[in-house]
């Protein structure tokens, strides 16, 4: 049978894993595909780099649009990335009757509902294994292997390059900036970190899964979405010392009044597998009602790792290049006809407990006037750990762990505290998630 021949949309990281990794395993590979899985052509900009990567028999241009119109091309796979020319030529190709795979996080968690429109309409497939979690298997867990349960929750540490500042920052008591540094130095945070330390990342990949998990649209405008440059070496010290660590979480979760998105720093427990996921690994976790807690561990990002991921949709399609398009995987879990308008929850209504370090002036009463707005405004206090002033110092650090309320009655709670003339600095808030 005829090989299916691919062009790559850019040959960088990724796209130079992918050809390496085909080429290599290409017998294996066709053994599990049924047929030959070719890269024929690639589109990259700096044509002479891209041909030393791919050799002369592979045919290289510098406009993608010439293997979207090249009628021998089946599969067209996106790796340029971003917002803009990748939708054009996304849009492009699933018009132009090709199949599409995607590592772009970012584009799905924005366009994804315009995208998977056009592709069901033409009968064709967009497969994104790689734009979540790297060489994980996440989204065909999600997609296929989870398809007999009803999903509750997912939390995922999904942004590696915020996982290797925590962990140093933890393991070496370093501060934010010394870390972000080293990080770059190592190559796991680019020059311009900010969709990563702000969280944005997470947020696209958090976005992608939550709509696969709850059938929903990708929503990434409704997702709460908060990263790790306010976090202060102390808090990981004083999270320690009450039995937990600090991680970035991407969660999502089903509730009845609607679906939570969000990202943000959490201390979870110790304990918690999660919880040990040190460096720039990443992890998911998936609650279901029939098989209970799920994980999937393991490389994020890189070149072979995501390389394995875009691989498995290329087979995944190859598979099912001449099968009926109504009887293939819908894009998100569930049939287009009958996704949900579950509501996304803004952050005021999300309930959760709290870590809330305090920087107080070291008198008398402080502690009473605390816990009496607390209590005041229906938040139980679940553990207090004030640190003792030092020889000389007029002040100290009061830590409270608080028991689950909504976001609201915390938010009305810390404005009421930070009025207080003993509460000395602008509180910090981190909130906990027990992951139970």
């Amino acid at each position: 049978m005829k090989p299916i021949q691919v062009g790559l949309l850019g040959i960088g990281t990724v796209g130079s894993g992918t050809f390496e990794v085909l080429k290599r395993n290409q017998e294996e590979i066709q053994r599990r595909a049924g047929r030959g899985i070719e890269v024929t052509m690639v589109a990259d900009l700096d044509v002479a780099r891209a041909k030393s990567i791919v050799g002369a028999n592979v045919q290289v241009v510098d406009d993608a649009r010439k293997i979207i119109a090249n009628p021998d091309i089946d599969i067209v796979v996106e790796l340029i990335g971003g917002y803009g020319i990748a939708k054009q030529l996304v849009l492009e190709a699933i018009e132009a009757g090709k199949h599409v795979v995607t590592a772009n996080k970012a584009l799905l968690a924005v366009h994804g509902t315009e995208i998977f429109a056009a592709a069901h309409k033409k009968g064709v497939m967009v497969a994104f294994e790689a734009a979540v979690a790297g060489g994980i298997p996440i989204i065909k867990a999600l997609r296929e292997g989870l398809t007999a349960n009803r999903i509750q929750w997912l939390a995922g540490i999904i942004n590696g390059t915020t996982n290797f500042i925590l962990s140093e920052m933890r393991d070496k008591g370093l501060t934010f900036d010394d870390v972000l540094k080293q990080a770059q130095a190592l190559g796991y945070a680019e020059a311009d970190p900010t969709f990563d330390i702000e969280g944005v990342d997470a947020a696209h990949k958090a976005t992608i899964m939550s709509a696969i998990a709850f059938g929903v649209p990708v929503q990434f405008d409704k997702a709460y979405v908060e990263g790790i440059t306010k976090l202060e070496s102390q808090d990981i010290k004083y999270a320690e010392q009450l039995g937990y660590r600090i991680k970035l979480l991407g969660i999502s979760k089903r509730t009845a009044a609607g679906i939570e998105l969000r990202v943000h720093p959490c201390l979870v427990p110790s304990k918690r597998l999660i919880a040990n996921v040190e460096g720039a690994m990443n992890a998911v976790m998936v609650q279901a009602d029939a098989v209970g807690t799920t994980l999937y561990y393991g490389k994020g990002a890189g070149s072979e790792p995501t390389a394995s991921a875009v691989i498995a949709d290329l087979v995944d399609i190859t598979r099912l290049h001449t099968a009926d398009p109504l009887n293939r995987v819908p894009h998100l879990a569930f049939q287009p006809d009958a996704m949900s308008n579950l509501a996304i929850l803004p952050m005021a209504q999300v309930v959760t407990s709290y870590y809330l370090r305090l920087r107080v002036a070291d008198q008398a009463g402080v502690l009473a006037k605390v816990t009496g707005i607390l209590a005041n405004t229906d938040i139980s206090i679940d553990a207090v750990l004030q640190r003792e002033a030092g020889e000389g110092e007029s002040h100290t650090d009061l830590i409270i762990l608080t028991h689950d309320c909504v976001e609201a009655k915390m938010n009305e709670a810390i404005a009421e505290m930070q009025q207080l003339s003993t509460v000395l600095a602008p509180i910090t808030r981190i909130r906990k998630e027990e992951l139970n």
